[in-house]
């Protein structure tokens, strides 16, 4: 099947097609990693470094594209003290860290809120929003009380409109801003057909593209199915969380969906194989549905493997996941990307959670990472010609 594309965006900036993503009407294919951790660690500037050197391995290794957060609600330090109320210190280590990604060409994806506890998230938000006496009952009250969307709403706006202190840019305005993340791995325990959900996505999603039409959008999500086609729930890994992969992504205003894959923590108890066997349907499936119902382009935007099991079961594991982004990405580039959770530099040990990866002290897990890198540009190359007329065309 040959389907045309047309160049729609210049300075750099990103556009989504039914085929993946376009730079100056150009394809990008990706590979990845998650540093949560950036604007925390840059907020102080004697440790400024470690995100210069995280950078500077995963540049290296060809990684072309950070997840990172763009909130901390609450707690210490946090970026947002109180609604409407922010750290400036804080707000400028998420201005060092565009900086850097400027300097090493990573593109970023800034995500404005967190589903869990860590870092303030819904729940902060539901507790300020009880304490100005709103009548709220519990932490799904993030995506339906008036006051809380409007707290919401006015960090976006903040964020969105920052200006970097170090470029002298407006976020907004940012090239190296891939995308605006709603919320890391939204649920709803209280609805779980993905409804209240859908509701809150579409009402943010028009409010973000509102403000700022240059950059793209994703919800943040892991990849559950809900009710929009029931036999798809098989593919969960036996439980519900709220939300919908097919209804929340099929929103306008989402430009690409994600999905997350963690089974030794969905599956536990399961064997090395039924885990893979899980990925291998999850993977798949999300694809076919991508391609097929959302039009739309995919990331694994968050995978790993925890390094107690072994570094050497991680690399395979991380290998074959690699392995089979590729070959879905040579079917079309339905397939975008990934970024793997998640990359850290020395002398982080207090962020530790299993998963890290110091790109330096892991000579295997580097080349595995950076073979993948060349091989999905190598793909942006191969896959692709451009005509007289400057239309981009499946080879």
């Amino acid at each position: 099947m040959f389907l045309l594309l047309e160049a729609q965006f210049s300075q750099g900036r990103m556009v989504p097609s039914n085929l993946g993503f376009l730079v100056q009407g150009s394809p990008f294919l990706f590979n990845g990693f998650n540093a949560y951790w950036m604007m925390k660690v840059a907020s102080d500037p004697d440790n400024r470094h470690k995100v210069t050197d995280a950078f500077r391995e995963a540049s290296a290794a060809g990684l072309t594209v950070c997840r990172t957060w763009a909130f901390g609600d609450g707690g210490d330090p946090a970026l947002q003290i109180s609604p409407g109320v922010y750290d400036e210190r804080v707000f400028q280590g998420l201005d060092f860290v565009i900086f850097e990604a400027r300097k090493y060409g990573v593109r970023l994806i800034l995500s404005f809120v967190n589903n869990f506890d860590d870092f303030g998230g819904k729940a902060q938000y539901v507790e300020w929003a009880k304490k100005a006496g709103a009548n709220v009952s519990g932490d799904d009250d993030f995506y339906t009380n008036p006051l809380i969307k409007d707290y919401y709403r006015n960090h976006i706006k903040r964020v969105v409109t920052r200006l970097n202190v170090f470029t002298g840019v407006s976020y907004r305005d940012e090239a190296m801003i891939m995308a605006w993340e709603l919320m890391n791995e939204p649920r709803c325990q209280t609805d779980y057909s993905g409804a209240t959900l859908n509701g809150w996505v579409q009402e943010m999603a028009s409010y973000v593209k509102s403000i700022d039409k240059n950059h793209l959008l994703e919800i943040g999500m892991e990849g559950f199915y809900g009710d929009s086609i029931p036999q798809r729930k098989q593919v969960n890994p036996g439980y519900e969380i709220g939300t919908d992969f097919i209804s929340n992504n099929l929103v306008k205003e989402i430009d690409f969906a994600t999905i997350h894959a963690y089974p030794d923590v969905w599956l536990p108890g399961k064997s090395e194989d039924e885990q893979k066997k899980f990925m291998e349907r999850w993977m798949w499936n999300h694809w076919e549905d991508a391609r097929n119902i959302l039009k739309k382009p995919l990331v694994i935007a968050e995978f790993g493997k925890r390094s107690k099991d072994g570094l050497v079961e991680r690399d395979l594991y991380i290998g074959s996941i690699y392995r089979d982004i590729y070959r879905y990405a040579t079917s079309g580039g339905t397939m975008s990307g990934s970024l793997v959770w998640q990359v850290m530099a020395q002398g982080m040990d207090d962020y530790h959670d299993g998963y890290e990866i110091i790109l330096s002290q892991s000579p295997s897990t580097a080349g595995i990472i950076s073979r993948q890198s060349h091989a999905m540009n190598a793909l942006m190359s191969q896959f692709f010609t451009r005509d007289n007329n400057n239309i981009i065309r499946l080879a």
